[in-house]
């Protein structure tokens, strides 16, 4: 249970930062910067306990390398999209239920930007929490926030840059992701959570 509370935590505020800096009157060019802080900050703040997900992404890619149970796998991905729900109506409500037009989106260049971006978050998540390498490292906050920060400035012109699909949830709520698009995000980010554990595994073979 407590790891399903940090968990909600976690991604609760992430979404809630993503939206309030994203919907007008937001945080414009910076607000790149503030979703990865809060990320680190959140990763920091709750890593020792539940391993801060906060994406089901990284979480099919920390069942697949080993550090998650399979019993574990679907109350995660369910506290984190609850989570992005609530989150999702409490910026409705500071924003005032705003009349939002959904980001278009090219199908082939969105799934791939989302890939990418998701990879990246999960790649590095599994690097800097999980290698034996990294063991007991203090810069793994850092390194996923970072990497957020750089795939959110990286692909902005592209997508909604969710690389999460409990926030691309999210963000369908408050209407910044079309219903009809929603299938492009969820696609790619669950693809690149699994390719990243693949990777990993075929980089780390004696990491077990």
């Amino acid at each position: 249970m407590r790891k399903l509370v940090v968990e909600f935590i976690g991604t609760f505020f992430l979404l809630l930062t993503m939206g309030m800096t994203v919907v007008d009157p937001g945080a414009g060019q910076f607000a790149g910067l503030a979703i990865g802080a809060v990320l680190m900050i959140m990763v920091y703040a709750g890593a020792h306990v539940s391993g801060a997900h906060y994406n089901p992404a990284v979480t099919l890619a920390l069942w697949m390398r080993g550090r998650l149970s399979t019993a574990e796998v679907g109350p995660y991905i369910f506290t984190q999209c609850t989570a992005t729900v609530v989150a999702a109506i409490a910026v409705l409500c500071f924003k005032g239920d705003p009349i939002l037009r959904p980001d278009d989106l090219r199908v082939i260049p969105g799934l791939l930007a989302e890939f990418f971006g998701t990879f990246a978050w999960c790649y590095v998540a599994l690097n800097v929490i999980t290698a034996k390498g990294t063991a007991g490292n203090q810069f793994y906050g850092l390194a996923i926030g970072a990497t957020l920060t750089a795939m959110t400035f990286a692909f902005a012109s592209v997508t909604s840059v969710a690389f999460n699909p409990a926030v691309a949830l999210g963000l369908a709520f408050i209407h910044k992701v079309g219903a009809t698009n929603l299938w492009i995000y969820l696609v790619a980010e669950f693809a690149a959570g699994a390719a990243a554990a693949a990777a990993f595994k075929f980089l780390n073979p004696d990491d077990k």
